[in-house]
């Protein structure tokens, strides 16, 4: 079964901004989003569970679970990932990683529909670092398929690579923990 996208923002869409979904979710494991009916685009999400929360404005996606006979579906605000407002010095980086924004997104509301729906073990302090860890490995994986002669090219020097990043978040965290502790 196809996923339905709802395309309700007004202004012009950056092109193949379907396609790019539709293909992030194709490289997802069937089962993985199994229950899910649709995708909607809005300009910013509107949702009357968000009133108490500050920058709610600002939210890229948000998941809706089932609800009775409807079915899951997921929320995706364009306004957030592409600022039509600013100026054009800010507009200029989100326009350029819209594609990897948007698919990381995908992944993201995705992951929380299949460790909420499908994977029932997890407690709910366990639940942001198995969707990040879930987003992490799609996307991973999305940008072997997508970009497979650079993959192949880097594959032998990734270990080096998360050794340094490794390196540096220990660095991060030390001088965190030395600032805090001022």
């Amino acid at each position: 079964m196809a996923i339905k996208i709802e395309n309700q923002v007004e202004r012009k869409l950056p092109s193949d901004t379907i396609t790019h979904i539709e293909t992030a979710f194709d490289s997802l494991p069937r089962e993985h989003t199994r229950g899910l009916e649709r995708i909607r685009l809005v300009e910013f999400i509107s949702d009357p569970r968000l009133k108490g929360i500050p920058h709610a404005t600002e939210l890229p996606g948000l998941y809706h679970p089932r609800q009775g006979p409807k079915g899951a579906w997921i929320e995706i605000a364009v306004n957030v990932l592409l600022p039509a407002n600013k100026p054009f010095h800010k507009r200029l980086i989100p326009r350029l990683s819209f594609k990897s924004n948007l698919v990381a997104l995908v992944f993201s509301l995705v992951a929380q529909h299949y460790h909420l729906t499908l994977k029932h073990s997890l407690k709910k302090t366990q639940l942001e670092p198995a969707v990040r860890m879930y987003t992490e490995k799609q996307l991973k994986i999305w940008n072997e398929k997508k970009h497979s002669f650079r993959a192949r090219l880097f594959k032998p020097l990734q270990p080096t690579f998360e050794r340094w990043a490794k390196s540096l978040q220990k660095r991060a965290a030390a001088e965190k923990k030395k600032s805090l502790a001022k």
